[in-house]
């Protein structure tokens, strides 16, 4: 907390036109004492700041710079994502604070958890980390309370996984996340710490694996809800333009094998009957794969396309 009472009493002699003499004598102190006031070398004794607040005709809050701010949960989680944010000086005071007023409330606990976590990043002591990962063990307990839908248990592991891995103890992290890897949810951070971070390449594939099939299958889900998001706009050239990042992505996994048909094949016949929904709406034909091969004349466009016949 930052008082200004030094500048505030320098400020208020001023906006009176006294000088410090003439304030000492009011106070009944020494021209020195005012000195050290305003100099913030000393403090006067309460009851004088009360005198000077009534001389001034101004409270004591104003005269000590004393700004009553809201500490009531919402506005207290609201500076905590804040501090997170800005990671400003005061942080993680701000964060200490919080937990002796609130304890035993998940929202305040799991936001504190997230500003020693951010502080920790970098930091050489590892106690902003460390801090972290208790403040998480505690949310666990305080999960119950939570109502927001994109926190969970797993979220908070995730979360804890992470700061295991600021602290270097990646075999700690692994194994954390193995033991709750639900549906796949962190196959890719898997792989990625064996891989990357601990050599251990042949561990990391078959988790890499799982996470390729599921973030692409997530992905072309994601394009074909969007395809028809656009279609439903009348706007078939956005439409166009997502189906065939989506088609595209389905060569690239595709096998080259001949006769060989893998899942891509039924997921790309829908993909080019939507196409070709697409380009009747729109009037679009597929240009040739080479067209810098078509006759001479049909390139100028003096004669009609040959046919058969």
């Amino acid at each position: 907390m930052k008082l200004t009472l030094a500048e505030n009493i320098r400020s208020f002699r001023k906006q009176r036109r006294l000088t410090q003499e003439r304030l000492a004598e009011v106070l009944g102190v020494t021209t020195g004492a005012v000195y050290k006031w305003e100099s913030g070398q000393s403090v006067p004794a309460l009851e004088l700041i009360v005198e000077m607040a009534d001389f001034f005709d101004t409270s004591v809050d104003v005269l000590l710079g004393y700004n009553l701010k809201d500490n009531g949960l919402a506005s207290t989680v609201q500076r905590l994502n804040e501090c997170c944010r800005t990671r400003s000086p005061e942080g993680l005071t701000e964060a200490e604070k919080a937990l002796k007023k609130y304890p035993n409330s998940f929202e305040v606990v799991h936001n504190c958890a997230q500003v020693f976590m951010v502080y920790g990043v970098g930091s050489r002591d590892k106690t902003e980390t460390r801090r972290a990962l208790e403040l998480l063990e505690q949310a666990r307990l305080l999960i119950g309370q939570n109502t927001d839908p994109a926190v969970s248990e797993l979220t908070l592991l995730g979360e804890m996984a992470d700061g295991y891995s600021l602290l270097g103890e990646h075999e700690k992290s692994v194994e954390l996340m193995k033991k709750h890897n639900a549906g796949g949810i962190f196959s890719d951070s898997i792989g990625v710490c064996l891989a990357v971070l601990m050599g251990r390449y042949e561990e990391a594939e078959p988790f890499l694996t799982d996470a390729l099939l599921r973030n692409t299958t997530s992905l072309l889900n994601t394009i074909m809800g969007y395809v028809f998001v656009f279609c439903a706009r009348g706007d078939y050239l956005s439409a166009r333009s997502i189906l065939g990042l989506g088609m595209d992505l389905l060569q690239g996994l595709k096998k080259k094998k001949e006769n060989a048909p893998d899942f891509t094949d039924k997921l790309s016949m829908m993909m080019f009957a939507l196409q070709a929904h697409i380009q009747q709406k729109t009037g679009l034909r597929r240009r040739p794969a080479f067209p810098w091969k078509r006759p001479s004349a049909w390139r100028r466009g003096s004669t009609p396309r040959p046919t058969t016949g």
